[in-house]
């Protein structure tokens, strides 16, 4: 039973790191900010986050996202989430902003 249990310990734990990605370099910087993905962003400073609360599709909350980072002069972005509110066609999304 302990055998068991270690394997499925050992199994979950593994299954665990497959889902995180290996961290990998963001690609270079452009002239606009550009999502990445959480395993990209070793190496680069945080600058902060933004939020956008959106009505329509879920690309209209990255769109406003992409704006907030462009203005916020930014190189990369994360985006953390992107759910419909409670509200329908309203979406809130949120991305944490990078610098090179």
């Amino acid at each position: 039973m302990r055998l068991l249990l270690a394997v499925l310990l050992a199994t979950t734990l593994s299954a665990c790191s497959v889902l995180q990605g290996t961290p990998e370099p963001a690609p270079p910087a452009t002239g606009v900010p550009q999502e990445i993905q959480r395993y990209q962003t070793q190496g680069l400073t945080k600058i902060g986050t933004v939020t956008a609360l959106e009505h329509g599709s879920p690309m209209d909350a990255e769109r406003a996202l992409e704006e907030k980072a462009v203005a916020a002069k930014a190189d990369y972005y994360v985006i953390l989430l992107n759910d419909e509110t409670v509200v329908p066609g309203q979406w809130y999304a949120q991305a944490i902003l990078y610098r090179k």
